[in-house]
């Protein structure tokens, strides 16, 4: 199926649809990238005793975080769940423990019950269809970590982790001043500092 014509016109649209066909191929090529990535993420990524790390519920062939969740929670991290709670503002993170109770997202996703108490993450786990080493990200075109790291960083500095496969990595994307970088990428093949 051909992408829309508006988007012929939008080079971030015209990647974004490349990039969707690398992800899933890496995903079926390395069924066990979540854990390697988990491992480079351990090793690699600083956190603090009492640390609070947003992941995402994988879903469209997005890296597995359920290996790094286990090592989290075997460390003592508490781990956060983002949450879509207004459309076109910042997100929202609430507890997740594996077990606990999960409802639907705005787009699908499987999100904490709105019982989960809210927590502030110091470090964002990202999930995206494309980076580069310096830290440049392409996500889905919603903005919304765009718009939550903006936030966050007015009044602290958490730490934003792209989180991918390394067959996503390329040379130069198309970003605007809008788009908030990475400070570190963690893929199946190591972790980079950007």
């Amino acid at each position: 199926m051909l992408p829309p014509i508006a988007s012929l016109f939008d080079p971030k649209a015209v990647l974004r649809e490349r990039m969707k066909g690398e992800r899933r191929a890496a995903a079926k090529a390395r069924p066990d990238a979540g854990v390697h990535a988990a491992a480079n993420f351990m090793k690699s990524i600083p956190r603090g005793e009492s640390a609070v790390v947003s992941l995402y519920f994988p879903m469209r062939h997005e890296l597995d975080t359920e290996p790094l969740v286990a090592a989290l929670i075997e460390e003592g991290v508490t781990v956060a769940l983002p949450v879509v709670a207004r459309k076109k503002s910042p997100l929202v993170f609430r507890a997740y423990t594996p077990g606990d109770a999960m409802i639907a997202g705005s787009y699908g996703e499987q999100i904490p019950a709105e019982t989960a108490p809210e927590a502030t993450p110091d470090i964002l786990v990202i999930p995206l269809l494309a980076f580069t080493r310096d830290g440049g990200r392409l996500g889905y075109g919603g903005g919304y970590y765009d718009r939550t790291l903006e936030k966050l960083r007015k009044t602290g500095a958490p730490l934003a982790v792209g989180y991918a496969f390394g067959a996503q990595e390329v040379d130069a994307l198309p970003l605007s001043p809008l788009d908030q970088p990475l400070d570190w990428i963690v893929t199946e093949r190591g972790a980079v500092k950007c």
